[in-house]
């Protein structure tokens, strides 16, 4: 299995990606193809004693900034480590990419480098998230989609549903609607009949729309919601994540007393920390085309992208993109 590796996109780059490579070759038996400048990459992993065993280098002379268009990314900018990666997977030379860099840029990537999957309205940002559930949610479309049609929500239940299933193990994921009512007839019109067509669809179980409030509570594997109201829930979710810890913290370290309960739940505290932690989950798979591209946190560690070659390995080995095609086809009949 070879991932290919923007080794220059993200915040910590190339340092973080080629670390987490290391630990993805000793730990998943991948190969990994590093793009971007060969000679910086050599002397990093030499000043860091990072082996270079099971990797290879591809050269790429420039950098995709985060500031910059995201169209671009397809004919402007091809010099850069994320247009190469791209076109690198587009030719077979891997069977999955990983980049930290520019949201925008690898959705552009991926719909016209890698191209969408036959059938696929639009490609969308499929976010992992911890809930109740020790497997977590799918919450799709987290941010590439502000505005859609019914037919590509119904496209985008299909879609997790197929990943949570092939990645996370989940038998036959439970998918809910992200609306601001359970009952059918609630939001915008475009909701409404998103809401049927789910009902009708047989390639999801559809249990019907979910509140906000209930989106970690372990009802849904896979929560659909449009790019601008996902995007929405994901921050808020992070945002009330950090809060909660950052209180925790507070009142553990008041007094003695707290301090003292504090190591006798040392466990259970690294658990809980754990739970809300991304570098656990490593990345967001852009679902919709006809291979993994799997988009890392641009403040990715090393441990979050040995999670997301993880995340590609196991995407590749499922074939995930011809499971998504094939369901899409079933349902058309």
């Amino acid at each position: 299995m070879k991932i290919i590796l923007d080794a220059f996109g993200g915040d910590h780059a190339p340092l973080e990606p080629l670390r987490g490579a290391e630990l993805a070759i000793k730990e998943y038996g991948v190969e990994i193809i590093a793009v971007g400048d060969i000679e910086k990459m050599k002397k990093v992993c030499e000043e860091n004693s990072i082996s270079t065993q099971g990797m290879e280098f591809l050269q790429a002379d420039d950098v995709f900034d985060m500031h910059e268009d995201p169209m671009d990314i397809v004919k402007k900018r091809k010099t850069t480590s994320l247009h190469i990666a791209m076109k690198a997977l587009a030719d077979g030379m891997g069977d999955a990419v990983v980049s930290a860099g520019s949201t925008g840029a690898l959705l552009m990537g991926a719909t016209f480098i890698v191209k969408r999957i036959k059938g696929v309205k639009r490609a969308a940002l499929g976010t992992v998230m911890p809930g109740e559930k020790e497997t977590g949610f799918m919450l799709i479309d987290a941010g590439a989609n502000a505005e859609v049609r019914p037919e590509m929500l119904n496209q985008f239940g299909i879609m997790g549903s197929v990943y949570m299933e092939k990645v996370a193990g989940i038998k036959n994921p439970k998918v809910a609607l992200l609306n601001n009512g359970a009952e059918d007839t609630k939001g915008t019109p475009v909701h409404i009949e998103a809401n049927a067509l789910l009902r009708q669809n047989k390639a999801v179980d559809f249990i019907g729309n979910i509140e906000g409030r209930y989106v970690m509570s372990g009802e849904a594997d896979v929560i659909v919601a449009d790019g601008f109201s996902g995007n929405i829930a994901l921050k808020t979710c992070e945002g009330v994540a950090g809060f909660m810890t950052k209180m925790l913290k507070g009142m553990l370290k008041k007094n003695v007393k707290t301090m003292l309960a504090a190591i006798l739940l040392k466990n259970e505290l690294k658990e809980f920390k754990a739970k809300l932690d991304y570098t656990e989950y490593g990345g967001a798979p852009i679902l919709g085309v006809t291979k993994g591209v799997i988009k890392a946190h641009g403040s990715s560690n090393a441990k979050a992208f040995k999670n997301a070659i993880r995340q590609a390995k196991i995407y590749a080995e499922n074939n995930v993109s011809d499971v998504i095609a094939n369901s899409l086809v079933n349902e058309e009949e």
